[in-house]
């Protein structure tokens, strides 16, 4: 009789902490759950809307500033409105956030959470962008948010330059 080992992973929230459960050999193991995307993307924008260089008004606005929006790609949708999303211009591969700098600057964010790969349509759209001209694009990895913000601030200012 061969003796095999299950592993299951689930994630659960623990006391409101999202949790990874690894269930082996009849052991549970606890560990704190990576966060999810939209975490990192949430911790950048409050970071870089904090920043004096962020342009809230057009009174504000000013060489050295920039003001930025953010895309929900891949927010789940039920099927009527992932259709209304599409024929709106919705498009699979966007980046995360678009930093629209003073001179007509335009810098692209893409967020992952640890390894994780870019999606095929990642894959093609990026370079699509840079090809027209827009080559201030970067992925920013992070398992933290606090990190994932710290990078995002380095990145907008270096861009700011």
């Amino acid at each position: 009789m061969t003796n095999t080992t299950k592993t299951t992973r689930q994630t659960v929230s623990i006391n409101g902490v999202r949790t990874v459960l690894t269930t082996r050999n009849g052991r549970v193991t606890t560990k704190p759950a990576l966060p999810k995307e939209w975490e990192l993307q949430a911790a950048q924008v409050r970071a870089l809307r904090a920043l004096p260089e962020y342009a809230a008004t057009a009174r504000s606005v000013g060489p050295g500033m920039f003001t930025l929006a953010g895309d929900q790609n891949a927010a789940k949708r039920g099927p009527k409105a992932r259709a209304e999303a599409i024929a709106a211009g919705m498009t699979p591969g966007e980046h995360d956030l678009r930093i629209y700098m003073f001179g007509g600057r335009l810098g692209l964010i893409e967020n992952k959470v640890g390894k994780a790969k870019l999606l095929p349509a990642q894959e093609a759209r990026h370079p699509l962008l840079a090809a027209l001209g827009f080559d201030k694009q970067a992925v920013i990895r992070a398992v933290t948010e606090e990190d994932a913000a710290r990078q995002a601030v380095e990145l907008v200012r270096g861009w700011l330059l």
